[in-house]
């Protein structure tokens, strides 16, 4: 296998631009955006909430949503109560996490509903966070849960802080701070103790900072962190989106498990992607990783080809490492641990548990499933590698379970992958993908 894949733009890129085109001063274009989807979730969301949205040719066109839609926040009583408003979050974190402190500026209700794996996500540390600002929530269910409704307004607290516990989702945190400007005065937003996918915080600064925000960061990686931000709506203008690198990587592992090469044209040469670790991670088991600047294909500057070449049949390596920061990459780097030659410890990731389904016991039951031999701990799988066989690969409704599988039938033939469909959530076309991929 000799091939070049390209890939979708970065549903964590897409999501944020949107947010931040849905609440600035003026009109912006979001070029690349992802077509998934989470992505169409994230816009019916946005326009729910007052923006309008709408395709031109390959680019996103965003009107932002008027600032009647969006009250001051030394009024009052925020906006005049309205008719209550329903978003449908599907399984998408963004959606159920992003948008609830945005609908709770107003007085305006807002119901979150959701798929019914949606119901069992955490929300709760978020919750928390507004209704100290002043936001009421209504449970239709289990406290801290979907389904919900949400209504404002949101005030900046006396002592002019707010604490967010990210130690199971960074999700909570970045909602806050893509919210925090237009809350009419300074805010420090605090982060007690650790912070898990610290790269998707630093993704939602950066992006923040680029439309001309102020936000400044203090403390120590991981822990013990604090951001203040200016009031003040972001700039319009034009987005333009990197490559989604995490959903890069089961192209990538197919070729350390066949010892093919493939290639992802267009890969950003400096990014706030938790897959540009992929560069790391799969010489670390053994491929050979080499990136070209520019690239053969003539891309921008800035970017550039990545070819990964995987080792010959049977050395593949096992690794040893903390996933704390990147672990939506654990199911992939998974799939190559459960093939590879040696024993892999794969750590730091208990807030897996809450993705859209417990990922450790997932991954534990299906790679048992297959006959192999996996070790679950709280925040870890010990991976042996042992002779497998071919079995029916479970999907629990998750994208990146999903392609796990692909990877193992590369490896054990006669392996059956149930719902491959769900890739549709971040990566539409995932089988034609795949499947021209191998023909290469």
């Amino acid at each position: 296998m000799n091939a070049q894949v390209s890939v979708p733009g970065s549903k964590s890129h897409t999501a944020r631009a949107l947010y931040l085109a849905a609440i600035a001063t003026h009109p912006s274009r979001i070029r690349g955006a992802l077509d998934a989807r989470d992505t169409r979730l994230f816009i019916n969301g946005l326009q729910a909430l007052g923006a309008r949205i709408s395709s031109d040719g390959d680019a996103l066109l965003v009107e932002p949503i008027s600032k009647h839609e969006i009250p001051p926040a030394d009024s009052p009583t925020g906006s005049a109560p309205g008719k209550i408003r329903t978003i449908d979050v599907g399984l998408a974190g963004t959606v159920m996490r992003f948008l609830p402190p945005l609908a709770a500026l107003s007085s305006t209700p807002t119901r979150f509903t959701g798929d019914e794996a949606a119901l069992h996500r955490p929300v709760a540390p978020l919750l928390d966070a507004l209704t100290s600002m002043g936001a009421s929530v209504d449970y239709e269910g289990e406290a801290g849960h979907l389904p919900l409704t949400i209504r404002g307004p949101l005030h900046v607290p006396e002592d002019g802080r707010v604490d967010v516990h990210a130690s199971s989702s960074s999700q909570f945190l970045s909602a806050m701070l893509l919210v925090a400007p237009l809350l009419g005065s300074p805010i420090t937003v605090r982060a007690p103790g650790n912070v898990v996918s610290l790269p998707h915080v630093d993704m939602t600064v950066s992006a923040m900072r680029a439309r001309g925000i102020r936000c400044v960061r203090s403390g120590d990686a991981g822990q013990h962190l604090s951001w203040v931000i200016e009031p003040g709506r972001p700039e319009g203008g034009t987005w333009t989106i990197e490559p989604d690198l995490s959903n890069a990587g089961p192209f990538l592992a197919a070729a350390m498990v066949t010892g093919g090469s493939v290639t992802i044209p267009n890969w950003p040469s400096v990014t706030d992607q938790a897959g540009d670790a992929w560069r790391w991670i799969l010489k670390e088991m053994g491929g050979a990783v080499h990136f070209a600047p520019g690239g053969a294909t003539g891309g921008k500057a800035e970017a550039g080809d990545l070819t990964v070449t995987g080792p010959p049949r049977g050395n593949l390596r096992g690794l040893s490492a903390d996933f704390s920061a990147i672990g939506e990459l654990v199911p992939t780097v998974a799939a190559l641990a459960a093939v590879a030659s040696s024993p892999s410890l794969i750590t730091g990731i208990a807030h897996l548990r809450g993705h859209e389904t417990d990922r450790v016991s997932a991954l534990a039951r299906e790679i048992t499933r297959l006959g192999g031999d996996v070790n679950e701990g709280d925040d870890f799988l010990r991976i042996t590698p042992r002779p497998l066989h071919a079995a029916e690969i479970h999907t629990y409704e998750d994208h990146r379970m999903a392609t796990f599988g692909a990877i193992i039938g590369l490896n054990v033939p006669g392996t059956h992958v149930a719902n491959v469909e769900t890739t549709s959530k971040t990566l539409p076309g995932f089988t034609t993908m795949w499947e021209d991929m191998l023909s290469q």
